[in-house]
C-alpha cells in the first residue's frame, strides 16, 4: 500500500521541519520541503497532504499562509489532489492559532487532519502517523 506524501514548509526556526522529519523517520513516509524551489514547482498527479505553519500573530492584516505554500497551491493539479492538511502553530497566537490550516481547509473543502504546537511531541508524531495510516488505507480502498 502506498503512503500519501507530505509536502511541508518550515521557516528558519525549522519547527515544522523537525515534525516532518520525525514523521518520515517513524513511518518511512516521503516528506518534501516546499522551501526547495524544485519541489515547489512540481505538479502532482496523485493524493498528497500539506503540513503548514501559521504565522499570523494577532494582526488581522497579516497573511497566515506562507508564500511557498501559496505558490505550490497556484497549480490547479496540486489543489485538486490535496486530500488533507496538518497544521503547526503557536498557542501564543491566540485566536490565530492554526489559522493557516483552518482557513485553507475552509477555502479548499479539505479536512484538517491534525494540529500540533511548535515542533510537536513524540505523542503528536504517533497520533499524526496513525491518522495518516488510516488515510492511506481509506485511499487504497477507493
Amino acid at each position: 500500500m502506498a503512503s500519501v506524501p507530505v509536502y511541508y514548509y518550515s521557516s528558519v526556526s525549522n519547527l515544522t521541519g523537525r515534525f516532518a522529519e520525525h514523521l518520515a523517520e517513524q513511518t518511512g513516509r516521503a516528506v518534501h520541503n516546499l522551501a526547495d524551489a524544485e519541489v515547489r514547482h512540481r505538479e502532482l498527479g496523485d493524493a498528497w497532504v500539506l503540513l503548514t505553519p501559521s504565522y499570523k500573530a494577532g494582526n488581522a492584516d497579516e497573511v497566515t499562509l506562507p508564500a511557498p505554500v501559496r505558490a505550490f497551491l497556484r497549480s490547479a493539479a496540486n489543489r485538486r489532489h490535496l486530500v488533507g492538511i496538518i497544521g503547526s502553530g503557536n498557542r501564543n497566537f491566540g485566536e490565530y492559532y492554526q489559522a493557516a490550516a483552518r482557513e485553507l481547509a475552509t477555502a479548499s473543502g479539505r479536512p484538517v487532519l491534525f494540529e500540533f504546537e511548535l515542533s510537536g511531541t513524540p505523542e503528536d508524531v504517533d497520533a499524526c502517523a496513525a491518522i495518516l495510516q488510516d488515510l492511506d488505507e481509506a485511499l487504497a480502498a477507493r
